[in-house]
């Protein structure tokens, strides 16, 4: 039996989402349908392997806002802007209060604000790590993720397309 290209993405990415639960984030204890940051941190989790790209902001690869930009712009927000300054704008601190879908902000070179991740839950966070790699998830714990960490930030307003709740 032949699938359809459509119907076979579908099939990968059911299976992906359902076999990867260790990625996944947990669903809300209350039964209450995901929040528009789970539906960005599963998307942004089913990326997990796909090639860093310089500005990119699809599958085929991307940076680290390119990912974030990718992941909510799926889960529904429109306008998510491109570049850890420009999400800067957009969002607001808060502190250790974490939530998946929540953005995390880390200091790389000695460049402040310089790259970004989407928290999933339990101290971990996935992210594009840079030229050469690929998404994958990262615990902020890890030396090198603690000592750059800057802040936890959130949407101050997450603007839907329509037909998105």
């Amino acid at each position: 039996m032949r699938l359809s290209f459509k119907a076979g993405c579908l099939l990968c990415l059911a299976a992906l989402l359902s076999a990867s639960c260790t990625h996944a984030p947990v669903r809300q204890a209350d039964g209450n349908a995901p929040t528009i940051g789970e539906k960005a941190a599963l998307t942004a989790v089913s990326m997990i392997g796909r090639p860093y790209l310089y500005k990119g902001n699809t599958p085929a690869g991307f940076d680290c806002s390119g990912l974030v930009q990718y992941s909510f712009l799926t889960a529904g927000v429109k306008d998510v802007p491109h570049g850890t300054k420009a999400l800067l704008g957009l969002t607001r601190s808060i502190g250790k209060d974490l939530q998946t879908g929540d953005l995390l902000f880390f200091n790389e070179r000695g460049k402040k604000y310089s790259h970004v991740g989407i928290y999933l839950e339990h101290g971990t966070f996935v992210h594009a790590p840079g030229t050469g790699g690929q998404v994958k998830k990262e615990g902020l714990e890890d030396p090198y993720w603690k000592g750059s960490f800057i802040d936890a930030r959130r949407f101050r307003e997450l603007p839907q397309k329509d037909g998105h709740r």
